[in-house]
């Protein structure tokens, strides 16, 4: 029988003036263990090279820092607020890029995709997705604010299903050199 490993992944609901980014642990299917999670902020009044600068340098800290096997990120989806699709595109994107540098794997869930994961219902709620990693993870108390919720649950997300999409292509990588 197959022992699984653990594996470690950094989540990041991505925004320009808060990311978040929860870092947990775990096996397919099983329960997953909270190890970390921040709230990245920057003024929006500030010079938007410096908030970049400053997400790209906390982002590398916390990937140096709790050593991730891969990086879930939100999706981005289109708002009808352009100026407020575009600032997550490019946290987005800074995220992508600092897990890129650091030489991991990404993989990015669009928000349907990760409440159904951690609720069972793409339509859930903030509200419901903060209760149910509360309950996910076994916290004493709901990760705050909502986008260290959000970053917890793309982790989770990424475990749960990431996880067997990484499986299936290694699979298919190791049938295909046997050709």
């Amino acid at each position: 029988m197959q022992v699984r490993q653990q594996r470690r992944v950094l989540g990041v609901d991505p925004g320009l003036t808060r990311c978040g980014v929860g870092v947990v642990e775990g096996v397919p299917g099983r329960p997953c263990v909270m190890v970390d999670y921040t709230v990245v902020t920057s003024d929006p009044d500030e010079d938007l090279a410096l908030r970049l600068l400053n997400l790209d340098t906390h982002l590398t800290e916390l990937i140096a820092r709790h050593q991730p096997e891969s990086v879930a990120v939100e999706r981005v989806f289109s708002q009808h607020n352009v100026r407020t699709v575009m600032g997550t595109a490019q946290a987005a994107a800074v995220a992508v890029l600092a897990a890129a540098r650091a030489g991991l794997p990404v993989r990015t869930y669009t928000p349907s995709e990760v409440k159904a994961a951690v609720t069972g219902s793409g339509q859930a709620d903030k509200k419901q997705v903060t209760t149910m990693v509360t309950r996910l993870l076994r916290l004493d108390a709901p990760p705050r604010p909502a986008d260290a919720a959000d970053a917890l649950a793309l982790a989770i997300c990424h475990i749960w299903r990431g996880g067997t999409r990484d499986r299936l292509s290694e699979a298919i990588r190791t049938a295909k050199g046997r050709q």
